[in-house]
């Protein structure tokens, strides 16, 4: 068995790859320099997350380096060369509003970063499956256009809508509306992966996320939905709710039940993919909704404010429909809804909040 690459190996989705490939008995290397403490701060250092996988699989190997960094890359790589079978690319600034603080830092790490490896890919393991952990954000507002109907607790696709059953598919343009600049910077990255798939005939896939969650998730308020929002239920701060009337939605999809796609992806690996992947009609609540999920399950009234301005390119309302994917391999399921995402971001929690 060959070496599985992963980037961002300390994230949520990196270390759950991590976890899954290493715990299977495979080498693998991680690069991750814990950015995102710069990003989020310490609060959201994923340093924890990379100790731990450090303690638990002598067969992981660390490399803190930035995939900014070309010659860094290229050091790695070559450590390996020959050896590698697939790589998985879940490195990136996550956030809309952080981005536009820092555009240069934000292209950098989401497109020059994700160039930097495929031409890595391309040259020392042209033959191995590289999978890139996209982003729903790359249709833009695009999904505001859709016609809405307010619900008491959620907005919601009007039924008549072609997509109101299953989610917004594949075929929704990603072109001429608004994405914030991290979601420009992922349109950069996500259309060069499907490019090296194309062009140089790998095998490619992009996975563009939904909401990605999980205990694993080092949250803040900038990013990190679910995780976020548990950890203030916990701990009585403040949660802020920017806009729609706390009614906007969201698919939730547990970082197992990605890992597992990208599992079965390097089985049967395609060329330049493209899926939409998040919790769809089976796994999804609305900002309100999840609110009421946490007051639950911790007992405790959470202390929420409102804020009428919603964030720059902000969906109102995202399912995604995974029925592509589910078509290609069929074997898929889906392990966590909702509820079950809540209850153990919750347990994972105890004891560190």
């Amino acid at each position: 068995m060959g070496v599985v690459m992963v980037t961002g190996s300390a994230g949520l989705i990196g270390a759950e790859t991590v976890r899954h490939f290493a715990g299977g008995g495979r080498t693998v290397a991680g690069i991750d320099n814990d950015m995102r403490a710069y990003f989020f701060g310490d609060e959201a250092s994923t340093r924890w997350a990379a100790d731990r996988l450090r303690q638990e699989f002598p067969n992981y190997r660390h490399h803190p380096a930035d995939i900014r960094d070309y010659a860094a890359l290229e050091r790695i790589f070559q450590e390996y060369a020959g050896g590698i079978d697939l790589i998985v690319h879940t490195a990136a600034q996550p956030s809309h509003d952080w981005a536009a603080r820092e555009p240069l830092t934000d292209f950098g790490v989401n497109a020059l970063g994700t160039l930097n490896l495929l031409e890595m890919a391309r040259l020392f393991a042209p033959e191995a499956p590289f999978i890139f952990t996209s982003t729903n954000k790359v249709y833009g507002d695009a999904p505001n256009l859709l016609p809405l109907v307010e619900r008491e607790s959620r907005w919601e696709l009007d039924p008549s809508h072609p997509w109101a059953e299953h989610g917004i598919d594949e075929s929704m343009s990603i072109d001429q509306c608004k994405h914030s600049i991290f979601g420009a910077s992922k349109v950069a990255a996500d259309v060069m992966v499907q490019e090296y798939g194309r062009y140089f005939g790998m095998k490619t896939a992009v996975f563009r996320g939904g909401c990605l969650t999980g205990p694993g998730h080092s949250g803040a308020e900038l990013h990190g939905f679910l995780s976020y929002l548990m950890k203030c239920a916990m701990t009585g701060r403040e949660y802020k709710i920017f806009g729609y009337k706390g009614k906007q939605v969201r698919d939730n999809i547990h970082s197992r039940d990605l890992v597992s796609c990208f599992a079965h992806f390097a089985q049967a690996p395609r060329s330049g993919e493209v899926y939409n992947m998040g919790g769809s009609r089976h796994s999804n609540c609305s900002m309100m909704e999840a609110i009421a999920g946490c007051e639950e399950i911790t007992g405790k009234k959470m202390n929420v404010s409102y804020v009428e301005d919603n964030r720059i390119g902000d969906h109102i309302w995202w399912i995604g429909d995974v029925r592509k994917f589910q078509a290609h391999y069929p074997d898929w399921r889906y392990t966590y809804d909702i509820r079950a995402i809540l209850q153990e971001i919750y347990h994972g929690f105890e004891g560190r909040v």
